[in-house]
């Protein structure tokens, strides 16, 4: 597969000449995993990716996510964008919490072609909801290529509103909404928060940004740096772009809602956690966007982990580095809330 390469600033794109190494704990992850898994997505292999992702990626049910009886947990069919489906939202919350609770409004990812709302409930309400005291939303937004741009940022929007909205209904303190996601959900995350700051939609109190996939256009130099190596490269990631922007893939007039680093105004955005790894291809666009926002005068935290690739923390979740990260995302959360309001206590 050729993949189109934009050029850089200077005309071209420099050609690496070395690479990053992995972390040792995560290298011996990496390389214990099949071949299947490594291999980059394509156009004539993504439809049967995608066959395979709805088939093995796991998908809990209600009463799975309960636990026991550790979470309340309900799914909502609210009114989509205009002219779109209704949409899915999965929420779930501490049992017997006294309200009205922060919100993490949560996108998944899947780089737009794959994934789904309660696969990353379990590790959410675990490591955040329970110690934090947050209620979650998932959001199951529609997927590309069936649905390009702007389908799924509009469907995120479209239950952002409604969660807002109902407010009361939900138990949930509609000034103290996070919003988040990881890889693709990252950058749907990050566009909401453009797209609710030029509409006037409900303010988001922060953005978590966990390696978001932001720039169409694959023209960084760590984007070049890291094809072939990791999990995912250039080549599956032009092929993602590719589905959910169609014709529109490359247009000089893309709308920064389409892909955040194209925005060229990032003033009056909610402070930012942004997190990637040093070794993944979206290491240098989620950086300069993090730059972007401090010389717009905004609020940014990041952290580039030392050898670390695309999800490591997914798929190393024991290593050292992945500790590391999660610990610091959720200290980030800690200090937003903190500064925002009182933690709330159980009933009695």
């Amino acid at each position: 597969m050729s993949v189109r390469r934009a050029p850089s600033e200077s005309g071209r794109i420099p050609t690496p000449k070395a690479v990053p190494p992995f972390d040792p704990e995560l290298s011996v992850v990496l390389a214990a995993l099949g071949k299947e898994s490594r291999e980059p997505v394509t156009p004539d292999s993504l439809e049967a990716r995608q066959e395979r992702d709805a088939a093995t990626r796991p998908r809990p049910t209600a009463e799975d996510l309960r636990a026991d009886g550790r979470f309340e947990v309900a799914e909502f069919c609210v009114p989509g964008p205009p002219d779109g489906p209704d949409v899915t939202l999965v929420s779930a919350r501490p049992s017997g919490l006294v309200g009205p609770l922060p919100l993490l409004y949560y996108m998944h990812g899947g780089a737009m072609v794959m994934g789904n709302a309660w696969s990353v409930l379990p590790r959410i309400l675990r490591e955040w909801a329970l110690p934090l005291e947050l209620a979650v939303i998932s959001v199951e937004y529609r997927l590309a290529p069936r649905t390009q741009y702007p389908g799924p940022l509009e469907d995120c929007y479209a239950g952002l509103v409604w969660a807002a909205g109902h407010a009361t209904e939900l138990d949930i303190d509609a000034d103290r909404i996070i919003i988040g996601g990881k890889s693709a959900g990252g950058g749907l995350a990050a566009a909401l928060a453009l797209l609710a700051r030029d509409r006037g939609g409900p303010g988001p109190l922060g953005q978590l940004l966990l390696c978001p996939m932001l720039d169409d256009r694959g023209n960084t130099f760590s984007s070049h740096q890291m094809t072939g190596l990791g999990v995912w490269d250039l080549t599956s990631n032009a092929t993602a772009w590719k589905a959910v922007l169609g014709d529109r893939y490359g247009a000089a007039d893309l709308p920064p809602y389409a892909a955040p680093s194209r925005a060229t105004d990032l003033s009056g955005l909610p402070p930012a956690y942004i997190d990637v790894g040093s070794a993944e291809m979206f290491r240098d666009e989620d950086v300069a966007y993090a730059n972007a926002i401090w010389q717009a005068g905004g609020q940014a935290e990041l952290h580039v982990w030392p050898g670390a690739y695309h999800g490591f923390d997914g798929l190393a979740p024991q290593a050292a580095l992945s500790q590391d990260a999660r610990n610091a995302r959720t200290r980030w959360l800690q200090r937003l809330l903190a500064q925002s309001g009182t933690r709330n206590r159980p009933a009695g």
